[in-house]
């Protein structure tokens, strides 16, 4: 039996962190994966105090921060700029008991013309460099594969060749629903039940529209079982392996930004249980 749990770009544009975490607690929500971003918004007017007390009284709990971006293949200037974000983001994690902080693949026209054996070497190297900085901190590194190719790292399979070699207790998998399909419309489903139970860190639930790839995008995501994907054999698959963390929601589509988030949140729980 898998969790519910709750990504915060799904209401990234219409919420707050404060919004948030009292709607997930309303509609009983187990987990919620917060936004650096977002959290930057909140202590602006909160203080790390503040959110540690919600978690305190709430069901509620912090379970991966999203996200670190664009690792691969960095300049001098973008990597102190990511370490900077990165440190941030572990030393609020270890105040609040976060485990996890979600790191993705680059995406340009240029890097993803990389062959998998740059990708696999510059990936190694810096999920290394990462997890130097994050274990001090008790914070583990889930690297998510980002199914378009646009993205330097695109399948389940290559990613875990690459957190297989860099062999840290501290360095997993996150899998996404939407990107095992932008891969190849899920056709190595089954591989997800390859991995490790103890490297599959974080699982993201979601649909979407039936479009061609190419076509399809980030912002075409639905809620689970609206759509195209075959969201309950990646949910199966997920489950194969061990795993019985949450299942969060993560949704990046424009027309739930334009509701209410309480609507949103609602409808999330709603159609997400009936996979866990």
């Amino acid at each position: 039996m898998l969790k519910l749990g709750y990504n915060e770009a799904t209401c990234k544009e219409n919420s707050s962190v404060e919004k948030d975490l009292e709607l997930c607690e309303k509609y009983g929500y187990d987990y919620i994966e917060l936004r650096l971003d977002m959290l930057k918004e909140y202590f602006k007017t909160h203080t790390i105090v503040d959110l540690k007390a919600f978690f305190a009284r709430s069901h509620l709990k912090p379970f991966a921060f999203n996200s670190i971006e664009n690792i691969n293949f960095c300049t001098p200037q973008e990597w102190k700029d990511l370490v900077e974000l990165f440190t941030f983001g572990c030393e609020v994690a270890r105040q609040i008991g976060n485990p996890y902080i979600i790191v993705v693949p680059t995406v340009t026209s240029e890097i993803c013309t990389r062959n998998e054996q740059e990708v696999f070497e510059d990936s190694v190297k810096v999920l290394n460099e990462l997890a130097d900085i994050a274990e001090p901190y008790g914070v583990k590194l889930s690297f998510e594969p980002i199914g378009d190719r646009k993205w330097c790292c695109n399948s389940v399979r290559q990613a875990l060749e690459i957190v297989q070699a860099v062999n840290r207790d501290s360095v997993g998998l996150t899998v996404d629903c939407i990107n095992v399909y932008l891969h190849d419309k899920c056709a190595d489903v089954d591989f997800i039940r390859k991995i490790p139970k103890d490297k599959l860190f974080v699982f993201h639930i979601n649909d979407c529209e039936d479009l061609p790839l190419g076509i399809l995008d980030h912002c075409h995501r639905l809620m689970p079982g609206l759509g195209a994907i075959p969201v309950k054999e990646v949910a199966d698959a997920v489950k194969a392996t061990g795993y019985d963390g949450p299942a969060c929601l993560e949704l990046f589509r424009p027309e739930y930004w334009a509701m209410d988030a309480e609507d949103v949140i609602r409808m999330g729980a709603e159609t997400t249980r009936p996979f866990l």
